[in-house]
């Protein structure tokens, strides 16, 4: 089987899962727009019925309207401002060492499509490693990040990137047709990080997958990864796998704080100290996902 079939398998699974994930997303963010906006339209009808009832009352008593003392103007809502205000190429958070291990015969990285790159980005590699008559090892590598900007209507980066974090491992969890699932957390990796595993068959073969994802901040990172024996070649071992994912998980978590002028040591959280609070909503992340697989598990092959 050829590498550009592997390679088109893959994509459209990727797609597929990316559309749900997107769905996902818009369904957050109205969800959280609507949480912010029925209590301000209860306090308004409340103040009308009071209001109402106060003018009337004072009518009957002096026989004409009494003049309404001015309310004290309501506060501005404010919102901690988000740590992280950029975001690393997706297609150079990797060294080239750790790309050799992961998809040695790999040629430059596939770089995703996105209409505003300081929240969103991912990058993909494909190697086929032809051994004759042996067979061949196929493997799949997708680094996606996603940042997340604070907004007054709709919350703190972080928090918001907290519940795509969350989504994104649940989603990595319940892939359809995946055999063998197994989750646990991932220690010394940002804020938080999950690592997801699986067995898929699908025509080609059967593939090993590792998926690890965590949230740095308010930017989530996610790392997806498989491998196949074709053609008669052995299969992968799960466990190699899953450390070369963290490996690269590791990296990519550092760029993004490396990408922000902070330091320390790769893939814990970031010591950067928060900014003012901010009043207005700022830009939320662009809508339309990369053409490259999104941060997720995913069908793919």
């Amino acid at each position: 089987m050829s590498e550009g079939t592997m390679q088109r398998a893959a994509m459209r699974d990727q797609l597929d899962r990316r559309d749900q994930r997107e769905q996902r997303v818009k369904g957050l963010r109205r969800a959280l727009v609507c949480a912010a906006a029925v209590p301000v339209m209860l306090v308004a009808a409340g103040c009308s019925s009071d209001s109402g009832s106060g003018d009337k009352a004072a009518e009957r008593k002096d026989g004409g309207a009494k003049p309404s003392a001015s309310s004290p103007a309501s506060a501005s809502p404010t919102v901690q401002a988000a740590a992280y205000k950029a975001l690393p190429e997706a297609c150079k958070v990797l060294s080239e060492k750790t790309l050799d291990d992961l998809v040695p015969k790999a040629k430059s990285g596939k770089k995703g499509s996105s209409d505003d790159t300081s929240t969103r980005g991912s990058c993909s590699w494909s190697s086929l490693d032809n051994n004759g008559v042996k067979g061949s090892q196929f493997r799949w590598l997708n680094v996606s990040l996603l940042r997340f900007e604070s907004d007054a209507s709709r919350g703190a980066g972080d928090k918001l990137a907290q519940e795509y974090y969350r989504a994104q491992a649940q989603d990595a969890r319940s892939v359809t047709g995946a055999k063998n699932t197994t989750s646990q957390p991932v220690q010394g990796v940002g804020d938080e990080a999950t690592a997801v595993r699986y067995d898929l068959k699908k025509k080609e073969g059967s593939f090993k997958q590792e998926t690890v994802v965590a949230r740095t901040e308010n930017v989530v990172v996610t790392v997806d990864y498989n491998g196949a024996g074709l053609a008669g070649e052995k299969k992968p071992d799960g466990d190699t796998l899953n450390k070369l994912a963290q490996k690269a998980l590791k990296e990519a978590v550092a760029a993004v704080a490396k990408a922000n002028g902070a330091g320390g040591d790769a893939g814990t959280p970031s010591d950067a100290p928060s900014k003012p609070a901010s009043k207005s909503p700022s830009a939320s992340p662009s809508k339309n996902a990369s053409g490259s697989p999104s941060p997720s598990a995913s069908k793919k092959s």
